[in-house]
């Protein structure tokens, strides 16, 4: 349990609780439930469990405990006049995602979602409705597109090249046993390659040679981690809508400053390709993202998509497909240190279909089932954030019989589900072979989806990633590029890796060290292209 003993901090937030009192009679009306909620915490009058998430912090870790104490697999929180219902039974999300998806289909709105989404005009944080869809549409049948996929196969190509050259490159410059930064390395891919398939190239401006990212990517990447630490935040502002704009928890100029930044390094590329496209006549093809973005028009033959919108959708990408990427591999990676039979297993399965006299390909995916294995259960065990995005009830409903008022926000828990007794063996151990033996998929073969919902990767139903094949392509491709390539060995003075969760999101607490020896010709390790 965290207290607050800032003065200040908790200064303000007497204020806040003593201008919700003020409003209580206009918000009234939005307390009394038709029905009988789901189980819940006792609160207080007019601010209900309020108080109680803000002296516990993280809150998401007093959520969970309250549902363990009540014995309960769906519990319901008010935060002032919002209720919010937390799951951890695979039925009831089936419930949520599946047969109520289209009445829980909206979403909330927060000072963070506002900003990030410049209005809600991307897919993430937009109400579901008429716009929604379209930009879905486009997400899905443009941008996610078998033909679109296959056409920037070359620029995934470089960056699988890349990465395993750049931490061969690592290994020459000192002892064998020097430690490398796994986490710096992956996030050096998943930028690297979200860049080329979106603006067609590596960097904003400076060029690295040895391979890393710039000074400029950094900041970009740590605006985009920051972005989404924010947007998952509980934050006090969430719940009570007008003290939006005071910076009450300082979250909101946190989030202004990562917006900013990102804008700075996206905006400059996104304006000069917009003159290129709409005033100098633009390329012969389109090469990138951003060019399907800017040369879509609708049925009048007018562009469909403005300035704002086309930043939205990119800022959607930056953020979209670099944390879930980055957090499994390198769990991944930091499990199988901890258990080397896995990764013997693992690079046992790469030297058995791919060799060693050839790098492992994306066409080679289909046939890896134990790596992937191995990633689908680092999601199990170790998701990017403890919930899915809300999920907004845009009626009255019900889930597992209990009353949901119109307006309640549904989280489905992506720890809750990977982690529940009821739902896994050994819920706490990292066993790859729980969805190889005597499982469906042996013979079908190994994919990261979980269509039973008994833990989420990509989700599922209206509100599901578009894009979970380009997820996937990047996830398996890194974590088997990195096995084939490397013996990955503990640092000296190291008999495990501590499997510790940070608190704001469920990275790992401390970036992973080891220490990466080549096993494969060294001409296997092409030079960096930049």
């Amino acid at each position: 349990m965290t207290i607050i003993t800032n003065p200040s901090s908790f200064t303000l937030v007497l204020i806040s609780i003593t201008l919700v009192l003020a409003l209580a009679r206009r918000f009234s009306r939005f307390m009394k439930p038709k029905g009988q909620l789901p189980p819940g915490p006792r609160g207080w009058p007019i601010v209900g469990n309020m108080l109680q998430m803000i002296i516990n912090r993280p809150a998401h870790l007093w959520i969970h405990r309250v549902m363990e104490e009540l014995q309960t697999d769906i519990a319901c929180y008010r935060f002032a006049r919002f209720h919010v219902i937390t799951v951890t039974s695979s039925k009831i999300a089936r419930e949520v995602l599946r047969e109520k998806d289209e009445v829980l289909a909206d979403r909330s709105e927060s000072y963070a979602s506002h900003l990030i989404s410049h209005g809600y005009k991307n897919i993430s944080f937009s109400s579901y409705g008429e716009n929604w869809k379209l930009v879905k549409k486009v997400m899905t049948t443009k941008l996610m597109s078998p033909t679109t996929l296959s056409k920037t196969l070359g620029y995934r190509n470089i960056e699988a090249d890349n990465i395993v050259t750049y931490v061969y490159n690592l290994c020459q410059l000192g002892s064998v046993r020097k430690p490398i930064n796994v986490r710096d390395t992956i996030l050096t891919y998943c930028h690297a390659v979200m860049m080329r398939m979106m603006f067609g190239q590596r960097h904003f401006d400076e060029v690295v040679e040895n391979g890393g990212l710039g000074p400029k990517e950094k900041e970009h990447m740590d605006a985009i981690y920051l972005a989404l630490d924010c947007f998952f935040s509980f934050n006090l502002t969430n719940y009570i809508p007008f003290l939006r704009g005071w910076n009450v928890d300082k979250a909101e100029t946190e989030v202004r400053e990562a917006v900013h930044i990102i804008n700075i390094c996206n905006d400059p590329i996104i304006q000069e390709r917009i003159h290129l496209w709409r005033k100098k006549g633009g390329k012969q093809m389109e090469e990138d993202w951003l060019d399907i973005l800017i040369t879509l028009k609708d049925d009048q033959g007018m562009h469909l998509f403005t300035f704002d919108e086309i930043r939205a959708q990119c800022k959607e990408i930056n953020l979209a497909t670099i944390d879930n990427t980055m957090n499994n591999v390198e769990w991944t990676i930091a499990e199988m240190l901890n258990h080397p039979e896995i990764l013997e297993k693992a690079t046992n399965e790469l030297d058995i279909i791919v060799g060693k006299d050839r790098l492992v390909q994306e066409s080679d995916i289909s046939q890896l089932n134990y790596i992937k294995a191995c990633s689908k259960e680092s999601f199990r065990l170790h998701p990017a954030n403890v919930f899915m995005p809300h999920h907004v009830a845009r009626e009255d409903t019900t889930l597992a019989g209990y009353f949901v008022p119109k307006g309640s926000q549904i989280l489905v828990s992506r720890l809750g589900l990977g982690r529940n007794p009821k739902i896994w063996d050994e819920p706490n151990a990292f066993k790859p072979e729980r969805y190889l033996d005597g499982h469906v998929e042996k013979s079908l073969g190994v994919t990261l989806m979980e269509p039973d919902m008994r833990f989420v990767t990509f989700g599922t139903g209206r509100r599901s990633c578009p894009g979970t094949k380009i997820g996937t392509s990047m996830t398996i491709m890194l974590l088997a590029r990195l096995i084939q390539g490397f013996e990955w060995t503990l640092p000296i003075g190291k008999s495990s890796v501590e499997l510790i969760s940070a608190e704001s999101n469920l990275f790992m607490a401390k970036p992973l060290l080891a220490c990466a020896k080549p096993r494969l010709a060294p001409s296997l390790y092409p030079k960096i292209q930049i």
